[in-house]
């Protein structure tokens, strides 16, 4: 049930990747706290490599022969979320031909690793304390117990405690997992670390099978000076798509600048670049501007904040407005899309987690 590390390149074989100060801290936190079997929450943005920073603590604990099992919090809910997490005996619900183990059965001995844990829904995360306090699990549609020894790392790019205040999730559960608090850091804030994870990267992608490469000594400004809305994730993303495209074996600055380049138009077209990217266009172009259409003829053309607004109405009511949902389907954050509905106005009613 395990699946392989996502390739956001934050951890190698000799640990994480990096020597800024952040990573310098992470890493020394890490091999602190990892021996002990304490609950662990790890926050911080979207792409920053959290699933690697909890398989470091697996790596590096007592369980490390154990299983390690990650969880999507925001994948599925109600019956099919609590018979992945607990499993469930046959007959249970319409489906349920044979007996399922569960997510905490299956890392018996191990660790569990619940990633976007504050999108669990409320139902669940009642469910989730009362395992955490008493070390057992009831299968959906038992009510034997069944002991269980497993550590429970949790994973979320939300500030829990303003969602417990908000009641949207449990402060009983939020101490539970808030045993011990590791927090990654953007990439814009740990510029070091970005030539050492670029090649980091390029090695990983030889061994992949894509082109050998390396920077070019011209290539790291264009990289230095990029905000990355995206972090680490965006950072391989990027790199992929140059290895791609490039005609040899050094990336340029003018091949990477164009991509960067491309990003930033791409997230103010749909919206979602992050506060004060929209300038970062203007550091590798200079685009021209069409001149203004005539104020008449513009009264019958729709915007895109128009578009933008229809479209996401019409996926809110595609997914029965779940936020959540309808935020994977847009292909952004679950909070960007709170702040686009908050924006437009959207009318959303109780019907979301």
């Amino acid at each position: 049930m395990a699946s392989p590390p996502h390739t956001t390149g934050l951890v190698e074989a000799g640990g994480l990747v990096g020597s800024s100060a952040a990573t310098s801290r992470l890493r020394s936190e890490i091999a602190r706290f990892a021996p002990f079997a304490s609950n662990v929450l790890i926050t911080g943005p979207s792409g920053t490599g959290k699933e690697l920073v909890a398989r470091e603590v697996h790596a590096r604990s007592r369980r490390a022969a154990g299983p390690f099992v990650p969880v999507d919090c925001a994948s599925l809910v109600g019956e099919l979320m609590a018979s992945q997490l607990f499993g469930h005996v046959a007959g249970a619900f319409t489906g349920a031909n044979c007996e399922a183990l569960g997510c905490f059965q299956a890392a018996n001995g191990g660790t569990l690793f619940l990633d976007e844990i504050g999108e669990l829904e409320q139902s669940l995360q009642a469910k989730l304390l009362r395992v955490l306090q008493e070390k057992v699990v009831t299968p959906v549609g038992s009510y034997a117990g069944r002991p269980i020894d497993v550590r429970v790392v949790a994973a979320t790019n939300r500030n829990l405690l303003h969602e417990v205040r908000a009641g949207r999730f449990r402060e009983d559960l939020y101490y539970r997992l808030h045993v011990v608090h590791l927090e990654t850091t953007p990439l814009h804030e740990r510029p070091e670390d970005i030539p050492e994870l670029a090649a980091a990267f390029l090695r990983q992608m030889a061994t992949d099978g894509l082109p050998a490469c390396k920077l070019s000594e011209e290539a790291c400004p264009p990289l230095l000076a990029y905000r990355w809305p995206g972090n680490v994730r965006q950072l391989r993303n990027v790199l992929e798509q140059a290895v791609i495209e490039a005609e040899g074996p050094l990336l340029e600055a003018a091949d990477l600048a164009a991509l960067l380049d491309d990003e930033c138009e791409e997230a103010n077209l749909c919206g979602f670049a992050e506060p004060g990217s929209e300038a970062l266009a203007a550091d590798f172009s200079v685009r021209s501007v069409e001149p203004a259409a005539p104020a008449e003829r513009r009264l019958a053309w729709t915007t895109l904040a128009e578009m933008e607004r229809e479209h996401i109405v019409k996926t809110l009511a595609l997914t029965f407005f779940n936020r959540a949902a309808a935020a994977r389907l847009l292909g952004v954050s679950r909070q960007a899309l709170l702040r686009k509905i908050e924006r437009y106005g959207i009318e959303c009613g109780d019907r979301t987690p």
